[in-house]
């Protein structure tokens, strides 16, 4: 009763299986019809014990729920001995299920409310970003030949693709939120941390659940699961999970909502007890989205350093058009192509445990796909400036993990693994950007020679890129118990990367016979480009920590680790040189290759429990990183443009603080987090936004040393409780219960280079519920999410062509609803 609390910001890890869950998007009978069927599949009374996958479980020690006062203690197996979060030295935020399903928290943009050293920017599924810390994929910058910083594992699958992390849960039991870099007990290194969904397992023991929301906005959300033996050594789970809610915007032009959802998903997955010592478990799903999504609005205005004729004012006045509502908050767009996310992603996965004479060997290997066909309107207005924008694709990956874990001795224990990892990514020769009527006013001087009004209706490009990744890894980690109170814990990691870019555009369209003047301008918007490159690199890194046990209610830790983040590519076009033989243009070769982070990282943490029932738990931690992965605008390879390489220094450091209490009938959390980020050197930055589009190429390039990293709040925290009362209800007894849940952030810089008109302002959103939970298995709610209709934005994008204008993506507005769940 009354779980629904966050099981502190603790410190896990140690190799847990973990599961991830995706989301799909389908209309409201569908997603109804779906989960009758679901259900239908088979019944039986009785309330499940979920069976462990295998050797590395988390588990909730029976005594922590039969006692009111006590905290329910995580539990982790992965060194072959139960462990309380508490004692692990690393910095987790574990969240369950129960809070999950109580906070509305669906998905990882949700997530972020809970944990406030989580941030989540998506401008569509191909564009997201899942940082930590501020740390883990350059911010509002898409490239495929960057690999993320946080890794998203769902069961231990790693999830390659950002997209991943815009699908809904699907049956999960719990995640777990790891800071600062991972990599000796993982497979993928990931230099910011690694966010973990563990998915609930088949059982032998039927259970089936269901779940069904109701809310504004035509809100309907549908979740089901059924669980069951179909003989003494096999068993089976199916879930389903299907999302359907209109949009929040309106596009006044075509009188359609827009940034609606429509999700669908399934997942099955098979468990078979081959003896004792030997356990497998088969796992398939698949997601689907359909979403209208991802539109953005008019936010304002900013003087840049273009002539007054080429500002925003000057061009719409001259072309009679103005924008439906200068108030972001009216939520009205006209935008004229359509906006459409389309993606499908799934997978199948084998992983196996065997019980061994040296120890428990776990093998994951996986196969995943992900199909991305977007359109999308990226100059924001209601006028024919960029008609098409889109940038479809393919992706397949293939992972494959093997690991051991043991006893050497009483005192020392280990972890030792390989990881391989195979990724391609494939976009076919499509129209990818096209050019309207009113693009030669917005992005070409009317006075340069050449320029003619229609000089780029219909001019496109077409792109190609063939996209290759392998990386194999060979990791470890060992705990020596020095004494009974101190541990040494090192860690090392050889990894090496291979990457292969295969990339041709092309134009088409616009004048059959261009002058040499009309052909410069043409060129100056898009130009025809064809590569090839190729890049490795091997690394070492490791970590070392120290943990002492203070008491037994008080532990201590302290990191230092050496990281890398994988060396990249771009996937898009390079600086250019004219040959001095030849004459041609050529691209720059070496600015295809992007050096790997360089990531040395040191930290120090304190886990107490002060009192029965609560944690309260500190880090303090410090992050330096050369050769920081980013956008950087200089003319050092010969020509004045923006590309994908370094930034020299960077530097994150912070407080964290979490807690939790579990006092009678009140459950209760409070996290919070302080977060300085900083470029320490970074002399080749894109200017911004007030800076842009002047005549002197030396006026598009600034000194960003010293200013603050995007999307970093320096401010963040959460707070929650539940308060629960035993009662009664129609007959049947059970928990009343009311909750309320608040996060709050302060103002982040929004460019990546800070902009006086890109700063997202600080706010707080408040949410609330009360229901009634019966013993017999069933549970109603009442909740209301954004319980002050607070007005505020997700993020702020200047548009392209140093016009001055910008565009915002406003948060949720207020929603509430009804959500009524059954286990039977």
């Amino acid at each position: 009763m009354g779980r629904s609390f966050l099981l502190g910001m603790s410190t896990l890890k140690y190799q847990k299986v973990i599961t991830k869950e995706f989301t799909n998007r389908v209309t409201p009978s569908l997603v109804s019809m779906a989960s009758v069927a679901v259900l239908s599949l088979w019944t039986a009374p009785g309330l499940a014990q979920e069976s462990s996958a295998g050797g590395i479980e988390v588990a909730v020690a029976p005594e922590a729920v039969q006692a009111s006062s006590q905290v329910e203690e995580i539990l982790v197996t992965a060194r072959r001995r139960e462990e309380s979060v508490q004692e692990v030295p690393i910095p987790i935020s574990v969240v369950d299920d129960a809070l999950l399903t109580q906070t509305g928290a669906f998905n990882v943009n949700r997530l972020k409310e809970l944990i406030p050293t989580v941030q989540f920017y998506s401008t569509n599924p191909r564009n997201s970003a899942i940082n930590i810390r501020g740390l883990g994929a350059p911010y509002g910058l898409t490239n495929d030949g960057l690999e993320p910083g946080v890794g998203l594992y769902v069961d231990g699958v790693f999830n390659a693709r950002p997209a991943a992390a815009t699908l809904d849960f699907i049956d999960v039991q719990q995640i777990e939120v790891l800071r600062g870099p991972q990599g000796t007990l993982y497979g993928k290194n990931t230099t910011a941390g690694a966010i973990n969904v563990t998915t609930k397992k088949p059982s032998f023991t039927p259970e089936t659940r269901f779940e069904q929301s109701f809310g504004n906005y035509g809100f309907i959300q549908s979740k089901a699961s059924i669980t069951g033996g179909l003989s003494d050594k096999l068993a089976a789970r199916l879930s389903f999970a299907g999302t359907q809610r209109d949009g929040f915007l309106h596009n006044v032009a075509t009188d359609d909502d827009l940034n609606d959802l429509n999700n669908l998903g399934f997942r099955g997955q098979l468990l078979y007890n081959a003896s004792d010592d030997l356990q497998f478990i088969l796992a398939g799903d698949l997601t689907r989205q359909r979403p209208e999504g991802y539109a953005q609005v008019y936010a304002g205005v900013a003087p840049t350093l273009r002539a007054p004729n080429r500002q925003y004012a000057a061009i719409t006045a001259d072309l009679g058009y103005t924008v439906p509502s200068t108030n972001p908050f009216d939520r009205l767009t006209d935008t004229d192509t359509a906006w459409r996310s389309r993606q499908d992603m799934g997978g199948i996965s084998l992983t196996a445990d065997y019980k061994t004479a040296i120890g428990q060997l776990t093998s994951i290997t996986a196969w995943r796909f992900w199909n991305w066909d977007p359109s999308n309107d990226r100059d924001y207005l209601g006028l024919p400036i960029t008609t098409i924008s889109a940038a479809p694709s393919t992706q397949e990956q293939w992972t494959q993990e093997v690991r051991l874990t043991g006893d050497i001795t009483p005192s020392l224990n280990y972890v030792v693994g390989v990881f391989g990892f195979y990724q391609n990514i494939k976009s076919d020769p499509v129209h990818v950007q096209e050019q309207g009527a009113a693009a030669a006013r917005f992005l070409l001087n009317p006075g340069a020679a050449g320029y003619r009004a229609d000089l780029l209706t219909g001019y496109g490009q077409n792109t190609k890129i063939d996209f290759d990744t392998e990386s194999a890894a060979l990791f470890g980690q060992l705990d020596w118990s020095i004494t009974e109170k101190l541990h040494l814990l090192p860690g090392l990691r050889l990894n090496y990367d291979k990457k292969k870019m295969d990339f041709a555009a092309t134009t088409y369209g616009g004048p059959a016979n261009p002058t040499p003047a009309e052909r410069t301008l043409l060129l100056g918007v898009l130009s025809p480009q064809a590569y090839k490159a190729d890049v490795d690199d091997t690394n070492v890194s490791g970590q070392l920590t120290l943990a002492y046990s203070v008491t037994d209610t008080i532990n201590t830790y302290a990191t230092y680790a050496k990281s890398y983040k994988s060396v990249g590519m771009n996937s898009a076009a390079l600086p250019t040189v004219t040959d001095a033989q030849t004459g041609e243009t050529v691209p720059v070769l070496s600015a295809a290759t992007v050096k790997p982070e360089d990531v040395n990282h040191y930290e120090v943490g304190i886990k107490t429990q002060p009192l029965p029932g609560v944690t309260a738990n500190l880090s303090v931690f410090n992050t330096d990183i050369e050769d920081f992965q980013a956008q950087v605008q200089n003319n050092a390879v010969g020509a004045l443009r923006g590309y994908l390489a370094n930034a020299k220094k960077v530097r994150v450091r912070g407080v964290e603080f979490d807690s939790s209490a579990r006092l009678g009938a009140f459950s209760l959390f409070a996290n919070a987090a302080y977060t300085d980020g900083e470029y320490r050197s970074f002399k080749d930055a894109p200017a911004p936004l007030e800076r842009s589009g002047g005549s002197d190429p030396l006026t598009q390039v600034v000194d960003a040393s010293g200013t603050r990293l995007p999307g970093i709040s320096k401010w963040a925290g959460s707070l929650g409780g539940e308060y629960v009362i035993t009662g009664g209800l129609l007959g049947r007894a059970g928990d009343y219960y009311i909750g309320a849940d608040a996060s709050s952030r302060s103002d982040f810089s929004s460019a990546a280079t800070e902009s006086a008109y890109l700063n997202v302002g600080g706010y707080t959103l408040y949410n609330a519920r009360a229901g009634f939970r019966a013993n017999d298995g069933w549970e109603f709610s009442f909740w209301i999410r954004n319980l002050t209709d607070k007005d505020y934005f997700e993020l702020l994008a200047a548009a392209s062509g140093s016009t001055g204008l910008y565009v915002g993506q406003p948060g949720d507005p207020q929603t509430y609803g009804l959500t009524i769940r059954a286990r039977f």
